[in-house]
């Protein structure tokens, strides 16, 4: 109850206790002002304010707090309990007695009944039966016919690849961070595979292997998603409601649960984003206790998931700057609190430096240690990474060799470079003339033997004898055998020439176009044994003379610039055609910015005249690897571009549902899966984002205006903006950034977004049914009208989902075009291809 003590309460003020008595004798009684509410003459106004909240349902027995960091702990509690609750006070039972029976009888009646004292405890009772009602059924829905179909579908072809490498500890090269496929290795070894399985393609049957260890380890973690976001959207709205609702739409997305049945990274990295969501907002709800051990225990655990996200998938830093973002503005909050000390602002810094930064990254490092540790043999990711690196991988053949340090002139010299080895490729002819290569535009012309004076110079991620070359002073042509010759070693700024040893061609290079990049000069090999002209001749620029001037094995990086042209000797990338064997052509750019395609290094090299070395001594540190093995998977994945009949996607089609992917089948014979989010679901996000920007607006236009709100619609504006607003902020940066990516882009790059946004629309739907309620109070079905839009939406999403299901378990039979099809009728859109 109100009770006037001297000054009317406005409208939206939180009630607080009367002040204690401190003086002597018997505490004075509180005692109502006859203040009348117009049109109510008989009614006391502190009677008609209880009379009105009690009509509105606010309990008593709390008092409200409105804390920045921490949301209204009465806000959308239960299915009718959002509204603010003041402390209960003995001023409306004394202002009771003193009207009419009449009055006091219509007050009583309006008034709520005291709770009963194990009201929490039933309320916190209920809360955990919801989540493990949430649990449980996701994960009845994502273990459900977990074991169909029986082989390989989709990415499982590249992830379980890369699970039994691990378990085969073989090196291999992905565009991602391990951590995902290691766990994925590890699932895969506790649950009994041996990693003999070899996931060519898609469709392969798994057969005796064992593949469900890895399968229900993802689907595991995809199960784990839905009740993380349950947590999440009730500590950000405390609203029951809100939490099953945005539950529901993810346990009943097709889409979420495709994902997660099948040996894929997506799962893996949905929980860590989830799960550092769910901590950071743990963390802010406990912003009022400071260095408390349930403080500690959320920041830490926020770094930890950080980590987590970013070793699974570079995607994983958008999540990271959410975080970021939350704690500049938490940072800069207690800055202008002026009762805080400098000494207090200091560890808050130093806590944040150390969970939310140090404690990441060196989690990160640790999982590559791990990485570099268990992948110790030479595989196929070998070409992928520099000599150096590939020194220590048992099996290469340059693990334990032993080669002399620095080059010497008239030495055998394998040279790689970024894209490849440097080798010479001959093109045999009948034809004793002159001859056009087509779309080529550079002529070649044979010889009486029939070989091109001017062979392709390519570039291939093997090693074999065309990749031999010997280094010559410009000017001299000695015989590389003759003991005679002194010792000289090659150092920066040498000009030399690059003798083929197979084909006795020198490196060549004119003003002639490059085969397929247009104003790059084309590169081939020229003279007979040895002998050419002054286009032969290349000046040597070691880029990291932190060495020396010497050039040395595996460790220089050098570039070969041509004496004539000025031009720089590299690899574009792109592959050459048939006749070029379908590898990379080289070039020689007359752009001579530093770029890694430019920049070679020295791999082999034979000289009887010098000493051999253990190539030991001269492999890399591990934060060298750590940096080399980052800088190839950016370049990996700024490289990737579709395959032939390989279905991408743009960014805008994804909020859309516009198509999906095909995961397994093709035919009407086959088991078909198709990965589609649910309509129902995917169209109502999409909605509910645009009546969150207008609502928004409105209400944050409203409160900048200094509107009077009511304490429900002030509480309930606050869940809307500062927990909506953390929504929405996931949302965008988890999905604008993909607008700027040059990199081939599919559908499934969106999941991470559709979960903020899910999350996002129940916490929508809930707060708008409570204003509707509210604005609707003196009606009678002001009480129904939550319960009724909340069950609505619920039955929606999961009659939604039992049309679509078969898309995630699996159709056989005649396609959606088909009459005879179960899915016929519900293909919505052209572009899904089910």
């Amino acid at each position: 109850m109100l009770c006037a003590t001297g000054r009317l309460l406005a409208a939206g003020e939180a009630t607080a206790l009367p002040a204690q008595h401190r003086g002597r004798g018997p505490a004075p009684r509180c005692r109502c002002r006859e203040l009348h509410f117009p049109g109510h003459p008989e009614l006391p106004l502190c009677v008609f304010l209880a009379g009105r909240l009690a009509r509105l349902g606010v309990p008593t027995g709390r008092r409200a707090s409105l804390r920045r960091g921490r949301m209204l702990q009465a806000v959308g509690v239960g299915l009718a309990g959002s509204e603010l609750r003041p402390r209960r006070g003995r001023c409306g039972s004394q202002a009771a007695r003193a009207v009419s029976p009449d009055v006091a009888a219509e007050a009583a009646a309006r008034s709520p009944k005291r709770p009963a004292w194990g009201s929490r405890q039933f309320e916190a009772a209920g809360r955990w039966a919801v989540l493990a009602l949430v649990t449980l059924l996701s994960f009845a829905t994502r273990f459900h016919r977990l074991d169909e179909p029986q082989h390989v579908c989709w990415d499982e072809t590249h992830f379980g690849k890369m699970g039994s490498y691990y378990i085969n500890r073989t090196f291999f090269f992905d565009v991602h961070p391990p951590l995902g496929k290691m766990l994925i290795g590890l699932a895969g070894y506790l649950s009994g595979y041996d990693g003999t399985f070899l996931f060519q393609k898609p469709g392969d049957k798994y057969e005796h292997h064992n593949y469900m260890g890895m399968r229900g380890f993802c689907a595991f973690l995809g199960s784990l998603m839905i009740p993380f976001a349950y947590l999440t959207v009730l500590e950000l709205s405390r609203s029951l409601p809100a939490a099953l609702l945005a539950a529901a739409l993810l346990t009943f997305d097709t889409g979420c649960l495709t994902l997660s049945q099948y040996i894929l990274l997506d799962p893996i990295l949905l929980f860590f984003i989830m799960a550092a969501m769910l901590s950071m907002v743990k963390y802010n709800s406990c912003a009022d206790r400071p260095f408390s051990a349930p403080w500690w225990f959320w920041l830490s655990l926020t770094g930890i998931n950080l980590a987590g996200a970013l070793g699974v998938k570079f995607v994983g830093l958008f999540i990271i700057l959410q975080v970021g973002w939350n704690t500049i503005s938490d940072l800069w909050h207690l800055f202008g609190d002026l009762s805080l000390s400098l000494v207090t602002m200091g560890k808050h810094l130093t806590a944040r430096i150390l969970c939310l930064i140090v404690l990441p990254l060196a989690l990160y490092t640790a999982t590559y240690a791990i990485h570099f540790m268990l992948l110790n043999k030479s595989g196929p990711g070998d070409g992928f990474f520099s000599s150096a690196f590939q020194a220590r991988l048992s099996g290469n053949n340059l693990h334990n060799a032993s080669i002399p340090e620095r080059e010497y002139l008239l030495a055998l010299t394998n040279v790689e470079g970024q894209k490849g080895f440097l080798g010479v490729e001959l093109e045999k002819t009948s034809l004793k003339q002159c001859w056009f290569v087509v779309d080529c535009r550079v002529a070649g012309c044979a010889d009486n033997d029939g070989i091109l004076s001017h062979p392709q110079v390519t570039t291939y991620l093997h090693k074999d004898y065309n990749n031999l070359w010997i280094i010559k002073k410009h000017n001299t042509n000695s015989d590389p055998l003759d003991p005679s010759f002194p010792v000289e070693f090659v150092r920066h700024g040498d000009i030399i020439r690059l003798e083929h040893k197979e084909t006795s061609r020198n490196l060549h290079s004119h003003y002639h176009e490059a085969p397929l990049t247009r104003k790059h000069y084309q590169v081939t090999g020229y003279g007979i044994n040895g002998t050419g002209d002054s286009n032969d001749f290349w000046r040597i620029e070691v880029v990291n003379r932190k060495f020396g001037n010497r050039i040395k094995v595996l460790r220089s990086r050098i570039r070969f610039i041509h004496l004539v042209t000025g031009c720089v000797l590299g690899s574009s990338g792109k592959i050459l055609p048939k006749w070029g064997w379908e590898q990379m052509e080289v070039t020689c750019t007359p752009y001579l910015k530093e770029t890694l395609n430019s920049v070679w290094n020295v791999e082999d090299h034979i000289n009887p005249k010098l000493p051999n070395i253990s190539l030991d001594v001269l492999q890399p540190s591990f934060p060298e690897i750590l940096l080399e093995s980052h800088m190839v998977m950016i370049r990996g994945n700024n490289g990737l571009k579709p395959k032939d009949n390989e279905f991408t996607s743009k960014p805008w089609h994804w909020p859309i549902n516009y198509q999906g992917l095909r995961f397994s089948g093709i035919n009407d014979t086959d088991f078909r899966v198709y990965l589609l989010g649910n309509p129902v679901v995917w169209w109502l996000n999409l909605l509910s984002i645009a009546l969150y920007l207008l609502s928004g607006s409105i209400i944050a236009v409203a409160v900048q205006r200094g509107a009077h709100l009511s304490a429900e619609v002030e509480g309930l504006s606050q869940v809307l903006l500062q927990g909506g607003g953390q929504l929405l902020l996931g949302w965008v940066l988890h999905y604008f950034p993909f607008f700027l990516m040059g990199r081939v882009l599919y559908f499934h790059h969106y999941f991470p977004a559709m979960l903020f946004s899910s999350m996002l629309t129940g916490l929508l739907w809930d707060t708008l049914l409570r204003l509707c309620a509210w604005s609707l109070a003196s009606s009678a079905l002001a009480g129904g009208i939550h319960v009724a839009g909340v069950l609505s939406l619920l039955l929606v999403a999961a009659y939604s989902f039992y049309l679509f299901h078969p898309l995630a378990y699996g159709m056989v039979g005649p396609l959606a075009q088909d009459p005879r099809s179960p899915m016929a009728g519900l293909r919505w859109l052209e572009s899904w291809d089910f």
